[in-house]
């Protein structure tokens, strides 16, 4: 039996298929590429966010282990934590409030005060190979505040 094949009754369907499927396939894959380029620059942000607060955090405690409470001029330090990181705490005066006395008095005659504090530590974060004074879009930045107080005697009036 003598088979024939007629090359002009194909349509070349599955050229037409392939070339679909092979567009399909080529989408999918730049979409993943840009789905991963944004979690990694997502993941870079939140690092120099991580790397700010941190930054911050040592700064505060740092400025409140000097013991520098002044109720007269605001102590501040500055320092850089590494080559990207580098923060600014202070301590401010706030106001002092008489503290009552055994009977409750509103601290008449008790001669004990409360001198009322604010540390404050700003801290920020450059992307790494940046430049000092190059802001970029991958910059973080953390403020913390803590508010405290220390009892002590009555400062003479002059």
């Amino acid at each position: 039996m003598r088979m024939l094949h007629n090359h002009r009754n194909q349509q070349g369907a599955a050229l037409v298929v392939g070339l679909i499927l092979l567009v399909v396939i080529t989408v999918l894959a730049i979409s993943g590429m840009n789905t991963a380029t944004t979690e990694l620059a997502m993941a870079r942000n939140d690092q120099n966010y991580e790397n700010a607060f941190q930054a911050a955090d040592t700064g505060l405690e740092q400025v409140l282990g000097q013991n520098s409470f002044n109720t007269l001029t605001d102590s501040e330090i500055t320092y850089t934590v590494n080559a990207n990181d580098s923060v600014t705490a202070r301590i401010e005066f706030e106001e002092s409030t008489l503290v009552p006395d055994k009977a409750f008095s509103l601290g008449v005659g008790s001669g004990v005060v409360a001198y009322h504090f604010l540390a404050t530590a700003e801290a920020k974060s450059q992307r790494a190979g940046a430049d000092s004074g190059t802001r970029t879009d991958r910059d973080s930045a953390a403020i913390h505040t803590q508010a405290f107080y220390i009892v002590g005697p009555e400062a003479p009036t002059l």
